[in-house]
């Protein structure tokens, strides 16, 4: 059974706030899964035909750009103005307007800029939601709050699945569906979250910087060990289907959507139980070692598989070890930032970490399969996933 706010001692976040700050984080994905993987590549198939790919690639680019610069931007700006609220807010309404309003785009060029101004607006939300569970979140409860963030890619995947139901809705009603989501998901924890005070997390005069156990060192191997993990996961994302079919051409679309629901499913509960045992036991970091070292074993074996029912069980141990990982990463990097009044900023270059791979990943396969086959490409992921684990280790010795 839940505890109630009654139950949570004063010196913890209200499970109330929990529970609705990982609902509003899920609907941030919502906001852009659905969109970035189907409902904008028909959009743009439908303006530029045979060169449909090339097109979503300079569109992907110039939105990851764009998304950067506007996360780190808005969460600096959020903190300057020492308020997150407003910023959400401002982001959802207009986010959600820019994405409607795609239902008029007449032109690729036009479609083009309004997905960079999406991604601005979509971001000057997301920035200071991030920002704000540092905000409100002690750190006997960050390994909690990343298992929750686990529902985020899961939900975001579901929400795809769901708007795009055959005879569910036309491609213009998709749109709305999408916005309807987001600000149902979002607005519940900005009008009723009501989080307790936590000024112990927040700077003061009195406030001794930076806190313990924190440092550039520590930040920067939080930040590379994310970055590697993620690029493993990336190029698996992209391109998990051509590997099985390289193993058995009978594997369909289907098949794959089915082994990433799997993955995706069963990484929730078992993100909260190694949250859960985190904050218990206050090894913040032990799951993010174990995250990292698994993860590569299972590309090792993914590496060495033959056949086709040794290659999915490789994936699902990477994807439920790296699904745990990057849940609880999140969390765990606002226990390292040192400094509350640079919160926003800082997590905006962390974001880098989500965005940077999607621009790796593809010229890194394409020098390394086409020679070596993918083999020696997921051995080299394997190498990154256990430079990763090393990094972390070091960080839970000192």
């Amino acid at each position: 059974m839940l505890s109630t706010d009654a139950d949570q001692p004063a010196a913890l976040q209200s499970a109330r706030f929990l529970w609705l700050y990982a609902l509003a984080a899920a609907g941030g994905a919502v906001a852009y899964v659905p969109f970035l993987t189907i409902l904008l590549p028909e959009r743009i198939a439908a303006f530029s035909g045979q060169e449909k790919v090339e097109t979503l690639a300079y569109g992907a680019f110039a939105g990851a750009i764009a998304a950067s610069l506007a996360n780190i931007g808005f969460g600096w700006a959020s903190d300057r103005t020492a308020s997150r609220r407003p910023w959400i807010y401002t982001g959802l309404v207009l986010s959600s307007i820019l994405i409607v309003a795609m239902r008029e785009v007449d032109s690729l060029t036009t479609l083009l800029v309004m997905l960079v101004c999406w991604q601005i607006a979509l971001n000057m939300m997301l920035g200071p939601l991030s920002a704000w569970a540092g905000d409100h979140v002690p750190d006997a409860q960050k390994g909690f709050l990343g298992g929750l963030l686990a529902f985020a890619p899961a939900l975001g995947a579901l929400s795809a699945a769901i708007v795009t139901i055959p005879g569910l809705a036309e491609a213009d009603m998709r749109l709305i569906i999408v916005a309807l989501l987001v600000a149902t998901m979002v607005l519940p924890v900005m009008l009723f979250g009501k989080p307790r005070p936590m000024p112990q997390l927040m700077e003061t005069d009195a406030t001794p910087e930076p806190r313990p156990a924190t440092g550039r060192i520590t930040i920067a191997r939080m930040w590379l060990a994310r970055l590697l993990v993620q690029i493993a996961e990336a190029a698996l994302f992209a391109f998990l289907l051509f590997w099985f079919r390289s193993i058995d051409e009978a594997v369909t679309d289907n098949d794959t959507a089915l082994v990433f629901a799997i993955v995706l499913g069963l990484s929730v509960p078992l993100a909260l139980l190694a949250g859960r045992w985190s904050d218990r036991g206050n090894r913040p970091f032990r799951p993010l070692t174990l995250g990292a070292g698994l993860g590569a074993v299972g590309l090792v074996a993914m590496a060495a598989a033959d056949d086709l029912s040794t290659g999915i069980a490789g994936y699902i141990l990477f994807g439920l070890a790296t699904s745990v990982f990057l849940a609880l990463h999140s969390a765990q990097t606002l226990r390292v930032l040192p400094k509350p009044r640079t919160r926003g900023r800082d997590l905006g270059l962390f974001n880098l970490t989500n965005t940077v791979p999607s621009l790796i990943m593809p010229w890194l396969t394409l020098a390394m399969v086409p020679v070596l086959g993918f083999s020696a490409l997921f051995l080299l992921l394997a190498v990154l996933c256990a430079v990763a684990c090393v990094i972390l280790w070091t960080i839970q010795r000192r």
